[in-house]
């Protein structure tokens, strides 16, 4: 009997270990070769914004009232001082009353600023973390793009390791003044970077459905029609969708002259643009224009959303249990979904992907004629396929038949370690995308690190509005107007200079 029931423990035992197995691979992703380790990066991100968040809104609290755990905490001898005097340290400068500025009793009253001040390094201390990781994660995955989807266990070991230590490492002057002019910068890189991929993205669907007209029409002349009537349909309902935008805007946000200068603003640039593009330009497509008219429309809600003043944002939530629990989860499932879709490799390399497909196409026998289907200028400025050779095999490189007397491919689609060169060279920007995401992050939840208002009723953010702010609104207006600057450049720059190659 002994025998049979250790052996059904064993055999329970190797059920679930491959049950936990395998339900970890299907969520986080397979360490396999092929596979790049993205879905551990995003969820050691989701762990930094929840850390994050806990350490600003939980810990910080904590340690300044000293209530909940630290009671507990600071019965070790010498440990509580240590870490009050860590958080605490660099932001005397902001506490009103002098008194109050020890590490003893559990009835002190700081101002705002100083409760804003250790709030803020609270953030630093997790995404300062995940910044260092993700750094050192681009050098080592530039030399060896292996080391991407290996080792996690250790890495997540290493990373809650470094997040112990920096919760006792003084906030000056690592992380204020160095991590907070770090992230600032990195977070602003990763504003201009967004915009620059979401043009392109805006152009690329453009091309697609144009291609896909294109080469309906290459099988049956005027089956692609259905295509061009799909484009103009999202056209139309993108700018439908963008003036009811600005309707409702006026609408819910009216009442205050800063509310009203940025939808007035947004609905000049929308209506701007789109007159370049009709009248004024041969590049841009009604489509692109449509979806930079939508999204401008989005970042001006977003904008007016951030606004700490109640009487301009009906959007604030409550100060009470509901209100903070929700406003927390919604902050982290949105800068985790942030990283997410960023990460993508078709954004990430988006480049990489454009002129491999210039060369496939090159190879393939495909002509530089300019476009049949359509006018003016949603005619897509890679669409080439009216001049398709069908006599020539449109084939994948890894699929291409060995030629030559040297049976060795020196093509740059060769698999290193099971992951093709081009997605290998997308993990080492995967890295640093993550590190500039962690910099955003923090720049969000802190308001940029200014330390300008509190947090109470006439505070910057609250822990029901994580993300309010009066340098968060401006972000996101800049962010906007880069957006809309960059599109117009697209449609300008080839008629400024008509001797440069723009496509």
């Amino acid at each position: 009997m002994g025998a049979i029931a250790s052996t059904l423990q064993l055999g329970m035992a190797y059920c679930c270990c491959n049950t936990t197995s395998s339900l970890l691979n299907t969520c986080l992703g397979s360490t396999h070769e092929g596979t790049s380790g993205r879905k551990r990066s995003v969820l050691l991100l989701t762990i930094t914004i929840t850390f994050a968040l806990l350490y600003q809104y939980v810990l910080a609290p904590s340690i300044l009232h000293h209530t909940g755990w630290w009671k507990i905490y600071s019965s070790i001898p010498g440990m509580g001082k240590v870490l009050y005097s860590s958080w605490t340290d660099s932001c005397a400068q902001y506490n009103d009353d002098e008194g109050n500025n020890n590490n003893d009793g559990n009835d002190q009253q700081f101002s705002d600023l100083y409760i804003q001040c250790v709030g803020n390094a609270a953030v630093f201390r997790p995404t300062f973390v995940s910044t260092l990781f993700f750094l050192i994660s681009a050098i080592a995955t530039k030399t060896n793009p292996r080391l991407n989807r290996e080792a996690w266990p250790a890495k997540f070991g290493m990373y809650f390791i470094l997040l112990a230590i920096i919760t006792f490492v003084p906030n000056a002057p690592l992380l204020t003044p160095i991590y907070l002019t770090f992230l600032r910068i990195g977070a602003m890189i990763f504003i201009f970077i967004q915009q620059i991929i979401l043009v392109d993205i805006a152009y690329n669907w453009n091309e697609a459905l144009v291609l896909k007209a294109d080469e309906a029409d290459n099988e049956e002349w005027g089956s692609g029609k259905k295509w061009l009537q799909f484009i103009i349909t999202c056209s139309v309902g993108l700018y439908l969708a963008s003036f009811i935008g600005i309707i409702l805007l006026y609408k819910y946000f009216a009442g205050c002259a800063e509310n009203i200068a940025v939808v007035t603003i947004t609905l000049i640039q929308i209506l701007g643009v789109s007159i370049i593009q009709l009248f004024f330009s041969e590049e841009g497509s009604t489509l692109t224009t449509s979806v930079l008219s939508a999204y401008s429309t989005y970042l001006a809600y977003s904008t007016l959303s951030k606004n700490p003043n109640g009487v301009c944002n009906p959007t604030l939530g409550s100060e009470d249990i509901s209100g903070i629990v929700i406003g927390l989860v919604l902050t982290m499932v949105s800068l985790a979904w942030t990283g997410w879709s960023w990460t993508a490799e078709s954004r990430i390399d988006s480049v990489n992907a454009l002129e491999a497909t210039n060369s496939l196409s090159a190879s393939a026998g495909i002509g530089g004629g300019n476009g049949t289907a359509g006018t003016g200028g949603d005619v897509s400025r890679m669409s080439q396929s009216a001049n398709l050779n069908l006599d020539v095999p449109f084939l994948d490189p890894n699929e291409r038949p060995t030629t030559g007397v040297v049976m060795q491919s020196t093509s740059d689609e060769e698999n290193i370690d099971g992951i093709s060169a081009s997605s290998s060279t997308s993990l080492w920007k995967l890295n640093i995308i993550m590190a500039l995401i962690s910099c955003w992050v923090a720049a969000s939840l802190t308001g940029w690190g200014s330390i300008t208002g509190g947090v109470g009723d006439a505070g910057e953010h609250t822990a029901a509005n994580p993300l309010v702010g009066r340098l968060n609104m401006a972000m996101i207006a800049v962010s906007q107007n880069i957006a809309i600057l960059l599109y117009l450049w697209t449609l300008i720059a080839p008629r400024l200079f008509p001797d440069r190659d723009f496509s």
